[in-house]
């Protein structure tokens, strides 16, 4: 197995990690992918990353909110009630996602908005307990953008009853109606990295530190081995992988099957809590 390739200048660089990127309801991946590419620093999407961007297995059942500026179709991962404790669909999307996940990886990490990102971190949490995703190699990081979490008893005993370990960084936009849905999820997880930003509820546009400290997570997770499932302590890499300054990095699209891939806030002094880092986009 390759494991590094040659930079220009000759120094050894990890081989990019493998993500999968869910988007959100009534949408499409198409539609994420051009969020994140219009977004997010190029450099993040060259050398550091590989992105798989999947439509949900259902066709959307209503009006989406992208409708009119972004071609349709548009997919939603499952059918929920008002309170987000009865579903339609969603054992059938978890098989669909852990089946792809099966054919189509290994994945390093998980990328998720809204919908997309409620399914990453419950997905995190399910394979933790051996419950989804027992023929995949533990997942290494999760993103959650604009994330929340399942009500139902059972649903919500099987994803988060155990403090999640797999290393993470949020998006919370302090505009966003899922504000408070984001907070809460957060705390299930181990040593989350929190990246605040004044949007609503959408990809947010990253400054330069933000892409750094985002950019400083990926190197830790290039450079450290797959053992949060054993309960040690990922957190401890990352800060050395930053005191250390492993950083830096550098889009090629490729079209696969039925996905498209693509390679490649300031610190305020903010309490920290039970994070491991807490950053601030600035306006």
């Amino acid at each position: 197995m390759e494991l590094f390739s040659a930079t220009r200048n000759g120094a050894p660089s990890r081989k990019p990690l493998r993500v999968l990127c869910l988007h959100g309801f009534r949408t499409s991946a198409a539609f994420l992918q051009q969020q994140l590419l219009n977004k997010w620093d190029k450099s993040l999407l060259d050398e550091l990353l590989v992105l798989t961007f999947l439509d949900a297995p259902f066709p959307c059942k209503g009006k989406s909110d992208v409708e009119g500026i972004f071609p349709p179709p548009f997919y939603e991962w499952f059918q929920y009630n008002i309170i987000f404790t009865e579903f339609t669909g969603l054992e059938e999307c978890i098989w669909y996602i852990s089946n792809y996940m099966f054919e189509h990886g290994p994945f390093d990490g998980l990328l998720g908005f809204s919908q997309g990102a409620v399914l990453c971190a419950a997905l995190v949490g399910l394979q933790q307990k051996g419950l989804a995703l027992l023929k995949h190699p533990p997942l290494r990081f999760v993103l959650v953008i604009s994330g929340a979490m399942f009500k139902n008893i059972k649903v919500k005993e099987d994803c988060y009853s155990d403090i999640i370990r797999c290393p993470s960084v949020h998006f919370i936009g302090s505009k966003d109606w899922l504000k408070p849905k984001n907070e809460e999820l957060r705390q299930v997880f181990e040593e989350p990295i929190i990246v605040r930003h004044g949007a609503k509820h959408t990809i947010p546009r990253l400054d330069k530190e933000a892409i750094g400290v985002l950019r400083d997570f990926l190197r830790s997770v290039q450079t450290s081995k797959d053992r949060h499932l054993e309960g040690t302590d990922n957190a401890s890499e990352y800060r050395e992988a930053t005191n250390e300054g492993v950083l830096q990095e550098q889009h090629r699209l490729e079209v696969t099957d039925n996905s498209i891939e693509f390679r490649g806030a300031k610190r305020e002094g903010l309490p920290h809590e039970d994070c491991l880092l807490q950053i601030e986009v600035a306006a």
